[in-house]
């Protein structure tokens, strides 16, 4: 009877495994973020210890034109290879706002790794707050060939992950990725086209932009970048923009967020690496029935690799869009869990 009860079983995850994402989903998101890999041309200074955490501040080159910055920090006795944990952060935001996880992690027996995403922190140029970036946007929507939201700064993450594979410090077998809010949404959709990350933590970012269009909830979403939005539906010659606009806008922007590149689809792509979801449960730019969306994908994948145990979704009850001290807690566990420091 339980050999007929393994079998059964085995049957199922065969029949949900053929529901997973196709490859070509990775494939073709890889082929639309690429840009060329050039050689990384690292620099790196040393900063000042804090408190038994070594800190360096270095540089390498993302593509022709751009060189990521970030910030590693690890304890200062720390020897051999370690795992590694990469930290991405918000819109507005740099790594400088995610020095204090780092430390958390470093001394908890990571190399932890923040980093500025394209036009913010050391990437921002001239200008203030999130103009470069919002300018960038607008240039995407005019057809600059860039994607600098969201999808540029998963291919800088691939990058670095190029370059921590080049340090004698790492574990180049044991990379996390946490992010947060933007971070979050480029932290699952990295982990999705890159398996050597090899666990992902999304905040506040894990969400479907298709169901957000279908119920009128996607003006918190692009309130995050009013100004771009507000540049593109002037030059549209729209006051008041409606969805078919928002579509468009998102069409030539990030291509595919809302359609083959959405989170039901991305998300599965991580199984069976082990992945925990943070959200509000009142966080408007992630909506729980949207949510949902995405994580029963995820789960039926992870149940039909048969690694349900590999994931996790933790709602943060009466909490809008924010991480906890518990939920941050939580996420440095998962790491500790599987990253094993």
């Amino acid at each position: 009877m339980k050999r007929l009860t393994l079998l059964f079983t085995l049957a199922v995850y065969s029949l949900a495994a053929l529901h997973l994402p196709a490859a070509d989903t990775r494939a073709e998101f890889l082929a639309l973020i690429n840009h060329g890999r050039v050689p990384l041309a690292p620099s790196i200074a040393t900063w000042p210890a804090t408190n038994g955490v070594a800190q360096f501040h270095f540089s390498f080159a993302t593509d022709t034109s751009q060189r990521v910055t970030g910030v590693l920090m690890k304890r200062e006795l720390s020897r051999g290879r370690r795992p590694v944990v990469i930290a991405l952060h918000g819109t507005g935001g740099s790594k400088t706002n995610l020095f204090a996880l780092c430390r958390k992690l470093a001394t908890n027996g990571f190399v932890a790794v923040a980093m500025d995403g394209r036009h913010h922190g050391e990437r921002r140029g001239p200008g203030k707050g999130t103009e470069a970036y919002q300018d960038a946007i607008v240039s995407a929507w005019r057809d600059s060939k860039e994607h600098p939201l969201y999808y540029d700064t998963v291919w800088d993450v691939m990058r670095l992950v190029d370059y921590l594979q080049t340090r004698k410090d790492v574990d180049a077998k044991r990379i996390g990725l946490i992010g947060i809010s933007k971070g979050g949404i480029e932290a699952y959709l990295a982990a999705a086209a890159e398996p050597r990350i090899a666990v992902v933590v999304p905040c506040l970012g894990v969400q479907s932009f298709r169901w957000a269009l279908e119920h009128n909830a996607w003006p918190a979403r692009v309130g995050t970048i009013p100004t771009a939005f507000d540049a593109a539906a002037k030059s549209a010659g729209g006051t008041s923009p409606d969805v078919a606009f928002v579509k468009s806008f998102y069409d030539r922007v990030v291509p595919g967020i809302y359609g083959e590149f959405d989170g039901p689809n991305m998300l599965p792509l991580i199984a069976p690496r082990p992945l925990l979801v943070i959200n509000g449960d009142s966080d408007p730019l992630t909506p729980l029935p949207g949510l949902k969306e995405c994580t029963d994908a995820a789960r039926r994948a992870y149940r039909g690799a048969g690694v349900e145990d590999h994931f996790a979704v933790r709602i943060q009850e009466n909490t809008g869009h924010q991480v906890t001290p518990d939920s941050e807690h939580a996420a440095i566990e998962w790491f500790v869990r599987w990253l094993k420091p």
